[in-house]
């Protein structure tokens, strides 16, 4: 008989949606130590500040506040084809954002996304958009 599967836990950057032109998403997996996985999955952790960065061919993931103010910076699991494709993307002006953590299951996943970092005017049409749709106009 099958377990029945937990739903995800989520974990979602809203900032990201506010300061980036979110393009395409890739999942990768994280190296993660046993305490740092029991964090995650009790909710304390915080995705607003963190950033991906590629370092000798390895792709990172900095500033995770993990606990009580504790940031970290994690390895991430990707392949060498989707990390050849992440370069191409910050060679053309592109950010790597972190955007969510999923935490269902067994395993740990983050999505990550390519953006363009909005401008002030793009950041102010979108507060003015969001108020619209909340009916505040």
């Amino acid at each position: 008989m099958k377990k029945p599967k937990a739903p995800a836990s989520v974990t979602v950057n809203r900032r990201a949606h506010y300061d980036y032109q979110l393009g395409e998403e890739l999942s990768c997996g994280m190296r993660l130590s046993g305490p740092e996985v029991r964090l995650i999955r009790d909710h304390h952790v915080q995705l607003k500040g963190s950033f991906v960065t590629i370092k000798n061919g390895e792709l990172w993931l900095n500033n995770l506040t993990l606990g009580a103010d504790t940031e970290r910076n994690i390895k991430l699991l990707v392949t060498k084809k989707q990390l050849s494709g992440l370069e191409r993307a910050k060679q053309g002006g592109f950010q790597l954002v972190p955007v969510k953590l999923l935490a269902g299951g067994r395993h740990i996943k983050l999505i990550i996304a390519t953006g363009k970092s909005k401008k002030k005017y793009d950041k102010r049409e979108t507060i003015k958009k969001r108020d619209i749709t909340r009916g505040r106009y």
